[in-house]
């Protein structure tokens, strides 16, 4: 498994475990790797990731942006921004277990972002992640 694949699945079940994401998501949350074709409203699905080295003198670490994209049917942005909210409040300065090989170091949320759907029903909302993985 690749630190990136590790910090994908550290982040997922840490937010499937959050109490604030479950109350606006659902018990279980609907967040996926890639929404299915009729994905309930709202949900998260994972955007674009992208990760480097960034080694150290001893130690391997890497550095990963992960965008998270909301999707709602609501027409207003109070929906979207509660769900954004709740996910950054989730992962900023989170400390969760990655899978055997790797430690996480950092998680921040960078940026929350809102905005109209392409599709004119939806309301769209990003969370922008960074991170710093060790691998041990």
């Amino acid at each position: 498994m690749s630190a990136d694949m590790a910090l994908q699945a550290g982040i997922l079940a840490h937010l499937a475990a959050d109490a604030g994401v479950q109350a606006l998501l659902g018990d279980p949350p609907r967040i996926h790797d890639r929404a299915p074709a009729g994905a309930a409203f709202p949900y998260i699905a994972l955007g674009r990731a992208e990760s480097r080295p960034v080694d150290g003198d001893d130690t391997t670490f890497s550095e990963h942006r992960l965008t998270l994209h909301v999707w709602t049917r609501r027409h207003d942005f109070a929906e979207v921004k509660a769900i954004t909210g709740a996910v950054a409040a989730a992962l900023h300065n989170a400390q969760f277990t990655l899978p055997d090989g790797y430690r996480l170091v950092l998680c921040r949320c960078v940026y929350t972002d809102h905005f109209e759907g392409a599709d004119e029903r939806a309301v769209h909302g990003l969370v922008r992640i960074r991170a710093l993985v060790q691998t041990v």
